[in-house]
């Protein structure tokens, strides 16, 4: 594991603090990869909805009424298109 030298503002410094001394982590290092952890998962659902939004926008637009965009949602849940 690679060692980095990080500076924190007094507020964050004394959060990360309050965590460790809660014995919810065991080190601001765990806590701080935790954190990181957290962000990168977030990053890749972000990028997931990102690219659906895109696909979706160059796919059109459609005249179907919400009723028929719902029932073919619904026949793709299920199977059956």
């Amino acid at each position: 594991m690679s060692r980095q030298s990080i500076s924190f503002t007094k507020p964050n410094d004394e959060w990360l603090k309050e965590q460790v001394e809660s014995e919810e982590y065991s080190s601001k290092s765990e806590l701080i990869n935790e954190l990181i952890r957290q962000a990168r998962k977030q990053q890749v659902q972000v990028d997931w909805i990102r690219a659906k939004l895109e696909r979706s926008e160059l796919s059109g637009f459609t005249d179907d009424t919400k009723e028929q965009i719902l029932a073919q949602s619904k026949s793709l849940l299920n199977g059956r298109l």
